[in-house]
């Protein structure tokens, strides 16, 4: 039988270094999926995050994909992805913001609101997700509790709403003052924070003598913000006019039950969703779907490739034939996954807002629609404007099938961009990156996974301009401009610079110089 408890479908986001995974992984304790948390750098005998599995990822300690994980709690079924950080993987974060019905954004409380954040929120506000604000590492010194709430609210023009307010300032975590009912939720540390924070529940008249001044302290601040209206409303919040506010501390596992509990509540669930023609698929019409990312390389022990699908509507059942909306074919989905960060197990049914993974199913790419009945295709992804550009060839010739095979692999999950020319060829395609670190990442792949070492050449070109057939025939031979065509079938004008790019736009006015979205979110 179909599992037809409530789904709650969010995104961890942040900067980078803000505890992303760290959260991840305490959400997953706390809903004792796991008996133990791991840390992202893997201190003393902990283990590394099951979000973060790859070894480049455990050996930066920064997330560099995103991760997947799906378990239950209090009879709802959780899908959490945990996204990467770093402005140079934007791309997969914007992916994964475009599969979720809310976000939790994670603010470090001694750094504020940083520059990754401020970018994040705006994707939000743009797609019209619902943010949740977690104020983290209040176990460490940082800015205070008030500071932080002006901040949100002039940088980013939402108004927060604290649910929680810290009891001790920042660096003496003692718990958090429960604003709705009042009550004192005392954390006790465990070692490491490697399992459940024990807490105590306390009526304000049961709080003792050593905390009764930072009791004090919170309560006359909470008053405060209740004079000034900083109460919760769930119309405005899901409106995208407020964002709830929580204190945490994820690596001490504190603050985490509430939010799960928060999560649970006050995040929407699947609703419905427009296609590109303009028709609307309901939660409960016929099965469709949204493949968000492509992924290989996760089990060491046999080639795999799984394509990430968000359940838009109805039910999905293991072995149904559905239609590719991008080819108008069908195909049998014979194997699929529920996905726990590399561990994956079979699934015979999922409901709207599951995540689920088609295996090796070859025609997929990121932004393609899958469905049942009437016909309907949900929006595709957009690229960014790639603003890296490196050559690739094989270092051994004699892996020339491997270096293929690794390239095409690469691109269809959109690790990076790939582009070619007639004149290039197959044997030295362009990568085409919004940040640097890409390319580590195709490095580190191809030689580990494809078993065949790359050489990179890095290129002049700095800016790209999505042109036409047209375009390409008039901009050939053209100094400082090369154009190439993208897997998607664009075609991509690279120019060495913005200058060159104005002044070619500027005398050739016939000619298609379109801008691309930026990149880093």
């Amino acid at each position: 039988m179909s599992d037809t408890r409530p789904r709650r479908t969010f995104a961890v986001i942040s900067h980078p270094d803000a505890g992303k995974s760290t959260t991840t992984e305490a959400l997953a304790l706390h809903a004792r999926v796991i008996t133990e948390a791991g840390a992202v750098h893997g201190k003393g005998d902990r283990r590394a995050t099951v979000s973060d599995w790859m070894a480049m990822e455990k050996a930066r300690g920064i997330s560099i994909t995103s991760a997947a994980l799906q378990f239950v709690y209090h009879d709802h079924v959780i899908n959490l992805v945990d996204t990467p950080g770093h402005s140079d993987f934007s791309e997969d974060t914007y992916r994964v913001l475009s599969a979720v019905d809310s976000a939790v954004m994670l603010v470090d409380a001694g750094k504020g609101l940083e520059p990754q954040t401020l970018k994040l929120f705006k994707v939000c506000a743009l797609r019209g997700i619902p943010v949740i604000t977690v104020i983290n590492k209040w176990d460490r010194p940082g800015l205070s509790a008030l500071e932080l709430m002006d901040l949100i609210e002039k940088e980013i023009k939402l108004r927060p709403t604290p649910l929680t307010w810290p009891v001790g300032e920042a660096g003496d975590f003692r718990g958090v003052l429960d604003r709705r009912s009042g009550d004192f939720i005392k954390y006790t540390r465990t070692a490491g924070g490697a399992t459940r924070a024990p807490e105590q529940r306390l009526a304000p008249d049961e709080v003792d003598e050593n905390d009764a001044q930072v009791w004090a302290d919170a309560v006359e601040e909470h008053e405060l913000l209740s004079l000034d209206g900083a109460d919760h409303d769930q119309d405005r919040f899901l409106a995208g006019e407020t964002t709830p506010v929580m204190f945490a501390s994820a690596l001490q596992n504190f603050g985490v039950a509430q939010l799960l509990d928060l999560l649970l509540e006050l995040a929407p669930g699947p609703s419905p969703t427009l296609g590109v023609d303009g028709s609307v698929r309901e939660p409960q019409d016929d099965f469709s779907a949204f493949v968000f990312k492509v992924q290989s390389g996760m089990n060491n022990a046999h080639r795999d490739r799984l394509a990430y699908a968000r359940v838009v509507s109805g039910t999905f059942e293991r072995g149904m034939v559905v239609t590719h909306a991008g080819s108008g074919r069908p195909f049998a989905t014979k194997f699929a996954q529920a996905v726990f960060g590399r561990e994956t197990t079979s699934v015979e049914y999922a409901e709207p807002g599951d995540i689920i993974g088609f295996v090796n199913a070859q025609a997929l790419r990121v932004g393609d629609t899958v469905y049942v009945g009437d016909p309907i295709e949900f929006p595709p992804v957009p690229s960014f404007a790639p603003e890296h550009f490196m050559a690739a060839s094989a270092r051994d010739i004699g892996r020339y099938k491997q270096f293929r095979r690794g390239i095409e692999q690469l691109d269809q999950e959109g690790v990076v961009q790939v582009l070619r020319s007639d004149l290039r060829g197959d044997q030295s395609p362009v990568l085409a990156a919004v940040g640097p670190m890409q390319f580590e990442v195709v490095e580190d792949r191809m030689a580990n996974e494809f078993n065949s070492p790359i050489r990179l050449s890095r290129l002049d070109y700095k800016v790209a301009r999505r042109t036409d057939a047209t375009g390409a025939t008039a901009l050939a031979g053209v100094r400082g401009v090369e154009v190439l065509q993208r897997s998607d079938g664009s075609h991509l004008a690279l120019f060495v610079d913005q200058w060159r790019a104005n002044v070619t736009a500027r005398d050739n006015p016939e000619i298609m110089l379109e801008a691309l979205p930026a990149g880093g979110v």
